[in-house]
């Protein structure tokens, strides 16, 4: 007679599927965040199902999830499309992320250690000396890198809760002007008079380096949308 299996405890572990919709979300995610789906294209779920060898239904249940974080816009009888950005929206999320990350690096001159502090120029080194050699997805996730690095020195988990809120905008933005600074290598060195500052534990400085950096960045943004309309 065959014994037969106990059941105190499975006999055998859980076979999961693979998540389909989460592959699918982050190849759709990864076009838009490099600029291959710019703002304002229709994302056109046949012909991504077509080419990625699926049914249309994980890519709508995909393009659903991309719409909560804000990157696709839902349009009646059309579909879903990028997303695009008014002026004011530009204006609002870089007021936000100034006011954040200003309040970050504040708290990291009273709170973080001098390595934590001296670590921050030498993300500006790696930068630099890597900018030549990387590719536009990986230089815009070494300058997200710094930042989220700058607030996580605040030591205020709501502020880096916040920052994360917003990274994939923040993302995005950076994906569609980066290629707009020219050289690579000084648009990493924008970020040595901030971690100069930091490392000197210069709270006015280091305000002063954030808000003329940040505030150029959203000039290159608000420049390229009037650009590309």
């Amino acid at each position: 007679m065959n014994a037969a299996l106990p059941t105190s405890a499975p006999a055998f572990a859980s076979i999961q599927a693979p998540d389909l919709v989460g592959l699918i979300q982050a190849e759709l995610q990864r076009a838009i965040l490099e600029g291959r789906i710019g703002p304002g294209d229709r994302v056109v779920e046949a012909e991504l199902a077509r080419q990625m060898g699926v049914s249309r239904a994980p890519v709508r249940e995909a393009a659903r999830r991309l719409e909560s974080l804000g990157l696709l816009v839902s349009r009646p009888r059309h579909g879903f499309a990028v997303r695009t950005v008014s002026a004011k929206q530009i204006d609002d999320l870089y007021a936000v992320r100034t006011t954040l990350e200003v309040m970050g690096a504040a708290l990291a001159c009273r709170h973080a250690s001098d390595a934590q502090l001296a670590a921050m120029a030498a993300r500006v080194d790696d930068m630099v000396t890597r900018a030549a050699t990387l590719s536009q997805t990986e230089r815009v996730a070494l300058d997200l890198d710094f930042h989220a690095a700058l607030c996580a020195l605040s030591g205020n988990d709501y502020l880096q809760q916040l920052f994360a809120n917003m990274v994939n905008e923040v993302r995005m933005f950076l994906a569609l002007t980066e290629d707009s600074y020219g050289d690579p290598a000084s648009l990493a060195q924008t970020h040595g008079p901030i971690a100069e500052a930091l490392r000197r534990r210069d709270a006015p400085a280091v305000e002063q380096a954030l808000r003329f950096h940040l505030e150029d960045a959203r000039e290159h943004v608000s420049r390229l949308r009037l650009a590309t309309r």
